[in-house]
């Protein structure tokens, strides 16, 4: 698909957002260990078939840090919004309805052809895709940081109560979207949720399921920063956190943890802090230790380059690392 691209470089992605002109282009920066980005990626594929005016690029964020830092890309996915070469929006996380909108509302501004398309377009395929956007779809009044209506209100307070993971879609913005759906899914009233593209039901039926217990069987459960932190430190019974990887550290307190660590003999895995922010700023919290490396044996913290260099000195290094300590 032509206007599904990927810019590898500062200079393509310059070169498309100059070929694009007055149209919209969306920039993706991504990243391949990020689950959420490969979403926003279908994503991407869906509105690229139907917004053919526009351009649609990824763009590896560690792999072009110019341009990363330039816009000031912290946190994956980020998506940026262009015309004329100028940004004129953004979006941070993984929103899928949302992206949808943007790109809706940008597209058409955009050129009378893009209009035009959109127009043809089957409103029960847009429908299906806004469905489809995340596991669990909330379509209510207002947004799940500020609902616009009582019932709203309560159904975003049970869905989080119950640690379910959602996304949500603001029928007020729309009202193609609220009066579509409506017929669509024959079901007259909102909010209404849809887990896996099928629809569950309104407010009441989500308090029946939750009084019931089987809310958390039908709708995907949220993954906690703790939980994730933990199988994360847990995935080899020695895990370094660090500036870079096994195959190369990227600050010198990583490199001399490495080395140290090579001369062990013991087997280790590693985690770049610097590709996962949410994991960088969550373990300094989740183990009160501000710095990095961080090394782990066995879930349990030992300490940061300083504790490694004096177990080293004390002999008790590879001891420490086979847990016999």
């Amino acid at each position: 698909m032509e206007n599904l691209v990927e810019a590898k470089t500062q200079q393509q992605f310059e070169d498309f957002l100059a070929k694009a002109g007055k149209c919209l282009t969306v920039v993706h920066f991504t990243a391949t260990w990020a689950p959420q980005c490969g979403q926003m990626n279908d994503v991407m594929a869906e509105l690229a078939k139907e917004h053919t005016s526009s351009t649609f690029v990824k763009l590896e964020a560690e792999e072009v840090p110019e341009v990363s830092e330039k816009y000031e890309i912290t946190s994956v996915p980020t998506l940026l919004f262009f015309k004329a070469g100028e940004m004129v929006d953004r979006l941070d996380g993984a929103n899928a309805p949302e992206l949808t909108k943007k790109v809706q509302r940008l597209a058409v501004t955009g050129s009378p052809a893009g209009s035009a398309a959109s127009g043809a377009t089957d409103p029960n395929q847009r429908l299906k895709r806004l469905i489809n956007a995340a596991p669990c779809m909330l379509f209510m009044k207002g947004s799940a940081q500020e609902p616009r209506c009582g019932f709203s209100r309560q159904i975003v307070s049970l869905l989080k109560e119950h640690n379910i993971q959602f996304s949500s879609f603001d029928i007020l913005s729309d009202e193609e979207v609220r009066q579509g759906l409506k017929a669509y899914s024959n079901w007259p009233t909102y909010p209404q949720l849809y887990a896996n593209g099928e629809l569950v039901g309104g407010l009441d039926i989500v308090k029946e399921l939750a009084e019931t217990g089987e809310l958390e069987n039908t709708c995907p459960k949220a993954v906690t920063l703790e939980h994730r932190l933990k199988t994360i430190i847990n995935q080899s019974p020695v895990m370094v956190f660090m500036k870079g990887n096994k195959g190369g550290a990227k600050c010198g307190f990583s490199r001399q943890t490495l080395e140290i660590l090579n001369n062990t003999g013991v087997d280790y895995d590693t985690f770049d802090i610097l590709q996962d922010e949410e994991v960088r700023q969550g373990l300094k919290t989740y183990s009160n230790w501000p710095t990095y490396p961080q090394l782990y044996v066995k879930g349990e913290l030992i300490g940061g380059l300083d504790i490694i260099k004096e177990l080293m000195e004390s002999g008790d290094l590879v001891s420490t690392l086979r847990g016999q300590l």
